[in-house]
């Protein structure tokens, strides 16, 4: 039995153990998750992948307006030994008072308003084996002091260890022909992973307006690659740099209109000062045709004028379009589809994501990712030319406690 599967079993018996015992909340669950991929992968690895994962959370709220939490994910993968992994998402100490919140320890902090990505999100580090939609994130050690005033609402960050990206090993999928050398990373900084970050974000409400602007001075969550000869041979070493970047997300609902702006412009990479950013709306149809369905219709464009991403590949704008459909019955059944396309290349990347709960406790999810239109002949145009045979569908069954 590995590690993990040992691991899981403590954490799975604990919480069973204790939540009679301490005065506090346990919740959670625990899932089986099927992946079935299209084509076998470009290094020898196989066509199925499954996976157990495991997201205890803990939360004690004590009598002097102050409150812990706890959350952490265990799993455990038939493929990817990268994917095997235990987090812990969120270990902090929050207290508050009429007009101010302290926090911590280790968290999460969202920010964002855009559907298909979210630039201005910096503060956690992306975890990238457990999905490439970049939406999961390990937690962050942080001190977070929020002010809440009638003109807005400010907060300030700490951020005192950095947390490395996660990336597939050699036997994953959604990897590059390179192996990434995880454990001899490179930081421009001498303090390296202990450089002290910061950053600030004032967000306010103005009728139907939501503003945030935020500015972050730091080890970027993004890195950069060195092309570095190894014992083994060649691999690619991430380079963690310091870099300023600075923010601004926009969200108005305007009756069935709901705008989205996310721009961003980041300084500190070896190349000049660059901007992206991220833009459109979602109109919602309201009661189909007097189904009970309501479906918002999705357009976005992204933006960035750096000429490469972090993997050398071009860097091309993207067209988004999507379409989200909410059932609104009993059992909370919805389907989000969308597909994006380089304005070049043509690439095209579908995304499908569909969840029903079944009963009280239980709940099936599906999602598939499809890539098309690749010119395998011109491998330097396609940003998504190494994980070109990465296509799938993923089954995932959850309980919730």
């Amino acid at each position: 039995m590995s590690k993990f599967i040992q691991s899981f079993a403590v954490l799975l018996l604990l919480v069973f153990a204790f939540q009679n015992l301490l005065a506090g909340e346990w919740r959670g669950n625990i899932s089986l998750e099927s992946r079935f991929f299209k084509e076998e992968g470009d290094f020898g690895q196989g066509s199925e992948q499954y996976s157990l994962r495991f997201e205890p959370e803990y939360i004690h709220s004590f009598d002097n307006d102050s409150s812990m939490t706890f959350q952490a994910l265990i799993r455990e993968d038939s493929m990817d030994d990268e994917r095997s992994h235990i987090d812990l998402r969120e270990l902090s100490w929050l207290t508050y008072g009429d007009n101010w919140e302290l926090k911590v320890g280790v968290s999460k902090v969202f920010w964002g308003v855009a559907e298909s990505s979210h630039l201005v999100d910096i503060i956690n580090q992306t975890d990238s084996v457990e999905n490439i939609d970049g939406e999961d994130k390990l937690g962050q050690p942080m001190l977070n002091m929020t002010f809440i005033r009638d003109w807005g609402v400010v907060d300030f960050f700490i951020l005192p260890l950095f947390r490395e990206r996660t990336f597939a090993g050699v036997d994953g999928r959604f990897r590059v022909p390179i192996p990434i050398d995880t454990e001899n990373s490179l930081y421009s900084s001498e303090d390296e992973d202990k450089h002290i970050d910061a950053a600030i974000r004032w967000s306010h409400t103005m009728g139907d307006w939501d503003v945030g602007v935020a500015h972050f001075s730091g080890t970027s969550r993004e890195p950069i690659f060195v092309p570095t000869n190894a014992a083994s041979g060649l691999v690619l070493q991430p380079l963690y740099q310091i870099i300023d970047q600075s923010s601004l997300d926009i969200q108005a609902t305007l009756d069935n209109w709901l705008w989205k702006l996310e721009v961003i412009s980041n300084n500190g990479f070896d190349y000049d000062r660059y901007t992206a950013a991220i833009g459109g709306f979602e109109y919602s149809f309201y009661d189909v045709a007097e189904s009970g369905i309501d479906v918002g219709v999705i357009v976005e464009y992204q933006f960035d004028d750096r000429k490469v991403d972090i993997m050398g590949s071009n860097k091309f704008d993207l067209l988004v379009l999507g379409a989200r459909f909410a059932m609104n019955d009993e059992q909370s059944t919805e389907l989000l589809v969308g597909m994006s396309v380089n304005e070049k290349v043509h690439n095209t990347f579908w995304n499908i994501e569909a969840s029903r709960r079944l009963g009280d406790s239980w709940k099936i999810s599906i999602e598939a990712r499809i890539l098309s239109n690749i010119d395998e002949l011109k491998p330097s145009l396609s940003p998504f030319h190494a994980v070109r045979n990465d296509s799938f569908i993923m089954l995932e069954i959850a309980r919730y406690f």
